[in-house]
């Protein structure tokens, strides 16, 4: 009797507050961010590369040192040859001889 009593109350307390629909739409739409930032990561990732790729195609940059300034915020190679040279230096992996010749391409 005191069960019947407390589903009936829980039924009544909880009926108000939240439907029955809330929890599965909160799972769809759940879902559906979920699988929209798996492509937006994806996409991110195949744009880095496609990036850090670009970056080689300057004279003296190879794999590393363009994967380095990538991640120093160089993500063009129009901002690699535009950067002051003091700039270019702070970045790891990135020494005088490369610096020289990317102020040769302005």
């Amino acid at each position: 009797m005191i069960s019947k009593f407390l589903s009936k109350l829980k039924s009544i307390l909880f009926k108000s507050s939240v439907s029955p629909e809330t929890p599965l739409k909160k799972e769809k739409k759940a879902v559906k961010s979920l699988k929209t930032s798996k492509t937006k990561t994806k996409t991110k990732a195949v744009n880095s590369k496609k990036n850090i790729e670009s970056l080689t195609t300057l004279p003296g940059v190879g794999a590393k040192s363009a994967k380095a300034l990538y991640e120093a915020g160089y993500k063009t190679t129009k901002a690699v040859i535009a950067a002051d040279e003091k700039d270019l230096l702070a970045v790891s992996g990135v020494g005088i001889n490369l610096v020289k010749k990317l102020k040769n391409l302005k």
